[in-house]
């Protein structure tokens, strides 16, 4: 193994699959190229979330006003400010989100880092895998921490990308799970995810059990980067 490459060896092994939350032995996803980011208008019975001037759907995570200012019709992350959360909560739904991270990654270690956080709790990983290198289940598009991508599907630094996720929230039976999360995504038109079921919400160098939950908000990510968001919308199902 090159002793280089990210990831830990310290961390609990994930179900059904031979490999640790963030391994570093676990193979990374095979580059594809897209045509590019898949870019389309709300169909007539979706709810659009941001329309390119309209934040009066998000809320702070403390419930305050967003601070994630509107600059040419896109919805840039204000780092250090916080996430952000929709007002309504989403159930299962066809959901499209368009985003870019910054033209010059710098020279940080995870450089265009944030996330589309299904039901609050289920991330969906952004990140500029162009310009550095992560854990396979740190990748771009990874449920994170839990299933990379099936390929590697990422445009350059600072180019317009887009995710088309069809999520399935988890079921309950009181405080019983009776059938997990799943969801079936694509990156710019290109199958990432089929019918994956997250092993219960993600997080960093763990993960987490279910636990009883409903409809939630949809969040995204301030995790220290100006990524750029525009055009997202959702369909019931």
């Amino acid at each position: 193994m090159d002793q280089e490459r990210p990831g830990f060896t310290d961390t609990p092994w994930l179900p059904d699959v031979d490999y640790r939350v963030h391994d570093p032995d676990r193979p990374h996803p095979p580059a594809v190229t897209p045509a590019g980011p898949v870019t389309r208008p709300p169909p007539s019975d979706a709810t659009v979330l941001f329309d390119g001037t309209d934040r009066s759907t998000w809320v702070a995570v403390d419930g305050g006003d967003p601070a994630w200012p509107v600059e040419d019709g896109v919805l840039r992350v204000d780092p250090g400010s916080g996430d952000i959360r929709t007002t309504e909560p989403l159930g299962d739904c066809q959901l499209h989100v368009e985003w870019a991270t910054p033209d010059d990654p710098g020279d940080a270690e995870y450089p265009g880092n944030s996330g589309v956080f299904l039901a609050d709790r289920y991330e969906v990983q952004i990140l500029d895998c162009a310009a550095s290198p992560i854990y396979a289940d740190g990748w771009t598009g990874a449920v994170y921490g839990q299933h990379p991508p099936a390929v590697d599907a990422c445009l350059p630094s600072g180019a317009w990308q887009s995710f088309d996720i069809v999520w399935r929230r988890p079921r309950f039976d009181g405080d019983e799970l009776v059938a997990p999360a799943r969801l079936t995504a694509f990156q710019n038109g290109v199958l990432i995810h089929d019918a994956v079921e997250p092993y219960g919400p993600t997080t960093y160098r763990d993960y987490e059990a279910y636990e009883p939950h409903g409809p939630a908000p949809l969040r995204l990510q301030d995790h220290g980067f100006p990524v750029r968001f525009r055009n997202l919308w959702y369909r019931p199902l």
